[in-house]
C-alpha cells in the first residue's frame, strides 16, 4: 500500500492563491479536491492520503463539503455495499488519514460527515480515530483493529462474543466506509500500517 502525505495549504499555494492559510468558497475547495484526486490517480493501485490540515487558518462549510465529504463519498460511499472481491475505482483504491484537524475545523468537518453519513479517521496527539457517523458497535470494532492490529473475523468474534458472521460483516463495512482496510487474512484500521504492511 502506497502512503502520499498532501499539506493543504501547499495545494492551494499552488493551485488556488496565494491566501493559502484558508480554505474558503466552494470553488477552491473544488480546486483542492481535484488536486488531491489527479495525485491519487497518478500513483494509483492502493493508496492512504494524509491530508493535512495543520496549516490551515480557515475552513468552511463549503470547502469541508467539497474536500473531506466529496472524497469519502468518491472513494467510500457510507451506502454501499459490501463486496468480496472490492471493486476500486478506475484511477485507485484511495483510503484518506486526517492529520492537523483543530476546533477551527471541526465544526464545519462534523458538520458535512454527519449530513452524509460518513466518517472520517483522524489523528489526534498521535492517535488514530473515528470522528463522524458511526454506530458503538462499529467504533467498538475499529478501535480493536487500531489497538490489536490486523485481525480477521474469527479473532473480533472471539474477542466481542458475538457470531463470526457478525463480525465478517462489519470488518467488510468498515473496510467499504474507508476506516479499515483488507490486509492478507484481514482487515487493518486506516492508519495503523506503514507503506508496505498491506497486502496489494
Amino acid at each position: 500500500m502506497r502512503h502520499h502525505h498532501i499539506d493543504l495549504s501547499s495545494v492551494l499555494r499552488g493551485t488556488v492563491c496565494a491566501l493559502y492559510s484558508n480554505l474558503v468558497t466552494r470553488p477552491t475547495g473544488a480546486a483542492v479536491r481535484t488536486e488531491i484526486e489527479r495525485a491519487i490517480a497518478e500513483i494509483g493501485g492502493r493508496t492512504v492520503t494524509v491530508i493535512d490540515f495543520s496549516e490551515v487558518t480557515l475552513l468552511d462549510f463549503s470547502c469541508a463539503d467539497e474536500i473531506v465529504a466529496k472524497l469519502m463519498l468518491r472513494y467510500a460511499p457510507a451506502d454501499a455495499e459490501p463486496v468480496v472481491p472490492p471493486e476500486a475505482p478506475a484511477d485507485g483504491e484511495g483510503y484518506f488519514l486526517f492529520r492537523g484537524l483543530g476546533d477551527r475545523h471541526l465544526d464545519a468537518v462534523e458538520a458535512v460527515l454527519e449530513r452524509h453519513r460518513l466518517a472520517i479517521v483522524a489523528v489526534f496527539d498521535g492517535l488514530p480515530c473515528l470522528i463522524g457517523d458511526v454506530s458503538q458497535t462499529e467504533r467498538e470494532t475499529w478501535e480493536l483493529l487500531r489497538d490489536r492490529g490486523p485481525s480477521d473475523a474469527d479473532l473480533v468474534a472471539r474477542e466481542r462474543g458475538e457470531t463470526f458472521e457478525a463480525a465478517a460483516r462489519r470488518l467488510e463495512a468498515l473496510a467499504c466506509r474507508g476506516l479499515a482496510v483488507r490486509v492478507d487474512g484481514g482487515y487493518a484500521a486506516i492508519g495503523t500500517l506503514g507503506p508496505t504492511e498491506a497486502a496489494a
